[in-house]
């Protein structure tokens, strides 16, 4: 069993900058692929980044690509979301999941989420 919890989501203008933590609980999180998924109000869920176990492979949605960056540190058992050069369309409830399966951009791939973190971009 893994319990994820993030932080780090808030109000921001155009252009500027969050970064969003995702702490889990368990002694095997390092086993764990991790990601990061967004939904924004009346869409679906989408991906935006995942890392892989060693931290080594990343992969992102072409949206975000060159903005967002995807790291983990599994002394900390933290996964972490650096989130630059915001826009509004990047307006949604951010969410962190594992999977114990390899890095992937589907969300069925994920077993365990997050409750979830706002972010805000206003323009």
């Amino acid at each position: 069993q893994v319990q994820l919890v993030e932080s780090g989501g808030g109000l921001v203008q155009a252009g500027g900058s969050l970064r969003l933590s995702c702490a889990a609980s368990g002694r095997t999180f390092s086993s764990y692929a991790m990601g990061w998924f967004r939904q924004a109000p009346g869409k679906e869920r989408e991906f935006v980044a995942t890392v892989s176990w060693s931290g080594h492979s990343t992969y992102y949605a072409d949206s975000v690509k060159g903005r967002f960056t995807i790291s983990r540190d599994n002394a900390k058992n933290t996964v972490y979301l650096e989130m630059n050069s915001l826009k509004p369309d990047d307006t949604a409830v951010y969410y962190c999941a594992a999977s114990s399966g390899p890095h992937s951009h589907f969300d069925y791939e994920y077993n365990y989420w997050g409750q979830g973190t706002q972010v805000t971009v206003s323009s």
